[in-house]
């Protein structure tokens, strides 16, 4: 099998109970291509919560200990939901190979979330493919939105409430 996207990429993986298979299958793949990969559990099907594999998974990555993270639980929705929690990270449920790799291209995505009850092995695997193959693409209007993810952080993590648009 041709090795998933850029060569030697330091990558972090992460999964509660329901995405342990996946993350197993997925983990040996990406070392039999010469990936670096920082396991940061679960180490089986017995119950745990995701949020700490979500928060493991984004750490690593905001520390720099991994350039990328993958991370999975049943749907992926609940990984994804506390992924995005940790300022700096932006983790996208992918389910399909276009917002795998655009979501890098154009939304500098630095976690990819699966579903691992949802999709099976050799999609997660070209999904994974697909998103270790991109790079942001820098264009202003990319850059520039992600200033304005920026500001959100900044702005609601000071507990300020913020109280733009949409708000009643």
């Amino acid at each position: 099998m041709d090795a998933p996207g850029r060569w030697e990429v330091r990558i972090a993986i992460a999964a509660d109970h329901a995405g342990y298979p996946l993350k197993q299958e997925l983990a040996a793949w990406l070392r039999q291509a010469g990936h670096q990969v920082l396991d940061l559990g679960t180490e089986s099907t017995e119950a745990v919560d995701y949020p700490d594999y979500a928060e493991a998974a984004g750490q690593a990555v905001l520390d720099k200990r991994a350039e990328r993270g993958v991370l999975i639980c049943g749907s992926g929705v609940g990984a994804a939901v506390a992924a995005n929690k940790l300022p700096g990270i932006r983790a996208g449920l992918c389910h399909d190979t276009y917002s795998a790799h655009q979501g890098v291209e154009h939304d500098a995505m630095n976690v990819l979330v699966l579903g691992g009850r949802v999709i099976g092995g050799e999609l997660a695997k070209e999904l994974v493919r697909s998103y270790l193959g991109a790079e942001f693409s820098g264009e202003a209007r990319h850059r520039r939105r992600l200033q304005k993810i920026t500001a959100l952080e900044e702005r609601y993590a000071r507990g300020s409430g913020g109280g733009g648009a949409g708000r009643g």
